[in-house]
């Protein structure tokens, strides 16, 4: 029968008859055959198979082989023993002998018929001897491909222990020299296809042995960074990389980065390596890699890499984005480079030639990849003409290019520039030195925690965050004799213009420490402000004046402007007076005492008083109005002077009390309140309850601030025991005592008593009530009927000549926080922002000050997160929610700025015109040197430490470090936030230019 089908196949016959000649044959072979004539019919198959000279002889012989599999498994596994198979594989089959290339097909096809088998084990163990073998041989995709296919189909093949590790690492060797020869689409995709099949191999491996992907890693990364080889490795390594799981990068990275038995060349070759990988198509991750170990790099300060691998590979990036199969990852590589090359314009000045022909192209490829391209390479390009200006000869045909893309606005701009930026762009005393990029992206700089001391530096970053007070600070004169605001004041310089990510405080915490704190002790931030700020009014009060002249208006009338001077700067920015008035119940006589504040201590209400059902808050969700709506029956406010705290006294005369509220914002195409958001009217004067109606997104039961407010402004019933000597009756009385704000400070400081003392336990306990915080709320200041006539309107609303009252507007501007559940414990953040008087994007032409609106004060304004030594970007969503995330973390002391109305009067003109005139303010001759002495000591001492790393990649296997401690750096960032120190055009045919 060999014969026949011998005679058959190689006969002249067209394919069709020898088809139905070969068919016959066939079906014979199922039937019974004894021994002999089924090794003929096998022997005559693999000839068929390896040997065939057309495909239409090796489609025969497979067949055959698939028949005898089936019906003859006894005889086909004699056939297919160990000592055929190492033959096949160590000296090939017939004439060709090692060139035969279907051996590997050949094998895998006959595997199936013997699974089953006594002799599977010993095939089995042989294949992984011999697979190893030939991937040492470095067979080219081809060949590696069918292995691949091979142990893919079959994974008991796959080399196991050391040899498992060997293969890995000594496949990668094989990728890295993959090259495909022909430039046509098919062949192209063909490779593509094998290179896919090997790296989805090492796939399979590292899913099942994770222990296999770091010594890989480590073998690529010798391949990428070899400096010997005569000819660069293949981009198809890119293809390794999109496997290798993304939980290990930074681990990798880190200890890549740290290891200094890699020369400066080497991490050089290799990075540039890397990048020529966002050429390689349909990879996944890729970008990420390489962005991360740019990072990583800038990290240890090795600048002069970044440097040249930016300069020598950024026009080839660029050149990807022609391609929409490669264009994302190559879109992401370029963002980082050109964003984190910002001591120099030569980078992007490189692209200027080829960005109009790029543009131009995307534009006439007219799809949606194309599209979004556009628009983020046009806001690259914005971000560096605002780097980079003074060259419009150069970017007007760029300019010219993008004219027709959106521009985006300054604070993106900045926001995107400070997010990767090795150098300073912040101040020009240090433009020249490295920005490192362990410094926050924010720009702002964190406060070295020196043993539980976050209470102290939350209120300092809260107080520099106060622009108006830390202009003042800054602008002193030397000599001053006010050794504590001198040392602020370099604190707050240092802030301002440090290089470093963190500077300490000692200096500042042991001029300020109060005497009774115990050293190491956590310490109540309220406390400490309060000491703090009576330390720097008292210094000031006693004649060392450390703020010698502020510019006067000329309106300024000599008793306005003496009456101004005469004021230390603690009293002119945190300064309020308040009126205590107690009235006695039987003879109804008032006694008054006008008393100075620096901040409102705010108790929390009784638990059995009910919050307000109408009690106005401004949810954070809700940017929209909240509508001021009148009381159904405003009889309710009538039988008590004040408001009802205790219980109502009866045959009194009503008053008409002004309450606190916030203030809402008119969106466009909305219903227009009546009484406007500036104004409170005269019915709302009268009866203030009805100022404060609308929706809260709080919980029924829940708090706000402003109920705590106006619970400190509430009456309070003096009795029994705490009966009130009336000096007209001669005799104790029971009587009520009301607090009313006669003056508000520029910078209203409101303390949550959130600590009270408890007789049970002995301790102090926290109330850890959730307190909705407004953004915008208005006071209520009372004013004299002269005043009322002439009042001076800094952020204040008219006055109504029945209340006495006006409101005053105030912006959130700081939140410091508390986590924990006792003042001597816990740990203390802040929120801030800066607020100021005018608008986010400049002056007018006319030089006045334009006023922000509502809107653009709460909403446009950056907040920030600072976290002792971490300062992060964060917003009044975060500030709003913080407590219903976290419970134990709740607002304790809060900062307001006093917002201008539309007239000003020169009084509170002053302080902010002066912090508008200086902008940012001149430091004194010595402050400066320090400052720059510093930052240069600072660079010294990064160098060194770059250059002192301790090595971590070494050969494999003598060194372990190089899988050492990744699952511990996977939890490094679950710190517990403790006060201690240690505590993000060319189409498919094109394929030649993208891979090769």
């Amino acid at each position: 029968m060999d014969k026949i089908l011998e005679a058959v196949v190689m006969s002249s016959y067209p394919n069709n008859v020898k088809q139905g000649l070969v068919r016959r044959v066939i079906e014979a072979a199922k039937q019974p055959m004894d021994s002999e004539q089924c090794w003929s019919m096998l022997e005559l198959s693999t000839k068929l198979y390896l040997t065939g000279d057309t495909k239409y002889k090796r489609e025969i012989g497979k067949e055959v082989l698939e028949v005898y599999g089936h019906y003859h498994p006894e005889e086909f596994e004699e056939f297919f023993n160990v000592r055929f198979l190492l033959s096949l594989l160590q000296e090939g089959y017939g004439p060709l002998g090692k060139r035969s290339h279907y051996v590997l097909d050949y094998i895998q096809l006959g595997l199936q018929f013997v699974l089953e088998s006594p002799s599977a084990t010993s095939i089995f163990s042989l294949l992984r001897i011999e697979v190893l073998r030939k991937v040492c041989e470095k067979p080219g995709p081809k060949q590696c491909a069918k292995i691949s296919k091979l142990l893919t189909q079959h994974p008991q093949c796959i080399p196991t222990g050391k040899h498992q590790v060997l293969f890995c690492q000594q496949l990668i060797r094989c990728i890295g020299q993959f090259q495909c020869v022909s430039e046509g689409e098919e062949d192209i995709m063909e490779f593509l296809e094998q290179v896919n099949k090997v790296s989805g191999l090492l796939q399979r491996i590292w899913r099942t042995q994770t222990s296999a992907i770091l010594p890989s890693l480590k073998e690529l990364f010798t391949i990428i960074s070899s400096t010997e080889e005569q000819e660069a490795p293949s981009n198809a390594l890119a293809s390794v990389v999109q496997f290798v799981p993304l939980e290990l990068m930074d681990g990798v990275i880190r200890n890549l980065t740290n290891d200094d038995s890699i020369t400066d060349v080497q991490m050089m070759t290799a990075i540039g390596r890397m990048i020529d990988w966002v050429s390689w198509p349909l990879g996944k991750n890729i970008d990420k890699w390489i962005i991360a170990l740019l990072k990583g790099l800038a990290a240890v300060k090795k600048f002069s890499i970044l440097i040249e691998v930016t300069l020598s590979k950024i026009e080839k990036v660029f050149s990807k984005l022609l391609y929409p199969i490669v264009r994302e990852g190559a879109l992401s590589v370029l963002q980082y480079m050109l964003l984190s090359f910002q001591h120099s314009h030569e980078a992007f000045h490189l692209l200027l030639p080829h960005i109009p022909r790029l543009v131009a192209s995307l534009k006439k490829e007219n799809s949606n990849s194309a599209a979004s391209s556009l628009e983020q390479l046009a806001e690259l390009i914005h971000c560096m003409f605002f780097r980079f200006s003074g060259f419009p000869d150069l970017y007007e045909p760029v300019l010219e290019a993008v004219k027709a893309l959106p521009i985006p606005n300054e604070d993106r701009i900045k926001h995107l520039l400070g997010q990767n930026a090795w150098t300073s762009q912040k101040n020009e005393l240090a433009c020249f030195y490295p920005r490192l990029a362990s410094k926050s992206e924010t720009g702002k700089i964190g406060l070295i925690n020196l043993g539980n001391t976050c209470y102290m530096n939350s209120i300092i970053q809260s107080l520099f965050m106060a622009s108006d007070f830390r202009h003042s600070v800054l602008n002193l004169t030397e000599g001053n004799s006010q050794p504590l605001m001198t040392k602020l004041q370099w604190l707050f310089a240092f802030l301002e213009h440090s290089q470093r990510p963190a500077i300490s405080p000692e200096s500042f915490l042991s001029a300020s420490w109060p005497p009774w704190f115990t050293p190491g002790a956590q310490q109540d931030c309220s406390e400490y402000l309060k000491y703090l700020l009576d330390r720097l009014h008292e210094e000031e009060k006693t004649g060392k004046r450390i703020y010698q002249k502020l510019k006067e208006s000329s309106l300024m009338s000599q008793a306005v402007e003496h009456h101004y001077l005469s004021k230390t700067l603690i009293e002119k920015m945190f300064g309020g007076k308040m009126m205590t008035k107690i009235r006695c119940l039987k003879c109804l006589n008032v006694s008054s005492r006008e008393e100075a504040f620096t901040d409102l201590s705010l108790a929390f209400p009784p638990p059995d008083r009910n919050v307000q059902e109408n009690a106005s808050v401004l949810p954070v969700e809700e940017i929209g109005p909240k509508l001021i709506e009148p009381l159904e029956n405003p009889s309710q406010l009538t039988g008590s002077p004040w408001i009802q705290r205790k219980p109502p006294i009866t045959g009194e005369p009503a008053a008409p009390p002004v309450l606190v509220e916030t203030l809402g914002f008119q969106e466009p195409g909305k219903s227009t309140n009546p009484l406007g958001s500036d104004a409170v009217s005269v019915d709302a004067a009268k009866h203030p309850l009805s100022a404060f109606g609308g929706e809260t997104s709080a919980p029924k039961d829940s708090r706000s601030v402003l109920d705590l407010i106006n619970y400190f402004l509430s009456p309070e019933r003096l009795t029994a025991e705490n009966k009130y000597h009336c000096e007209k009756c001669a005799s104790l009385q029971d009587a009520e005592k009301v607090a009313e704000l006669t003056e508000g400070p520029h910078y209203l400081i409101l303390t949550l008593l959130r600590f009270s003392f408890d007789p049970r336990t002995m301790k102090r306990k926290k109330i850890l009530d959730n307190v909705s915080i407004p953004v915008v709320l208005k006071l209520p200041i009372l004013v004299t009927p002269e005043e009322t006539e002439d009042v001076c309107q800094h952020g204040k609303d008219r006055a109504d000549p029945e209340s006495g009252f006006m409101s005053v507007v105030y912006d959130l501007c700081s939140v410091v926080v508390h986590s924990g559940v006792s003042s001597e414990s816990g740990h203390y953040y802040c929120y801030s922002r800066e607020c100021t008087d005018t608008m986010p994007n400049g002056q007018p032409k006319d030089g006045t000050a334009k006023p922000a609106s509502d809107k653009q004060l709460d909403f446009e304004i950056q907040w920030y997160l600072f976290n002792d030594t971490r300062v992060s970007f964060s917003s009044f969503e975060s500030v709003s929610n913080v407590t219903s995330f976290f419970p134990k973390d709740t607002a304790y002391v809060l900062f307001y700025r006093q917002r201008p109305g539309r007239q000003s009067c020169p009084l509170h003109e002053a302080l902010p015109e002066a912090g508008r005139l200086h902008g940012e303010p001149s430091l004194h001759k010595d402050l400066m040197e320090a400052i720059s002495k510093d930052n240069i000591l600072y660079l010294q001492e990064q160098e060194k430490e770059a250059r002192n790393r301790a090595a971590y990649i070494s050969a494999l296997p003598k060194s372990p470090l190089w899988w050492r401690d990744f699952d511990r750096d996977k939890d490094d960032d679950n710190s517990s936030g403790g006060c201690s120190p240690a505590a993000g055009g060319g189409g498919s045919g094109s394929f030649h230019g993208l891979v090769f």
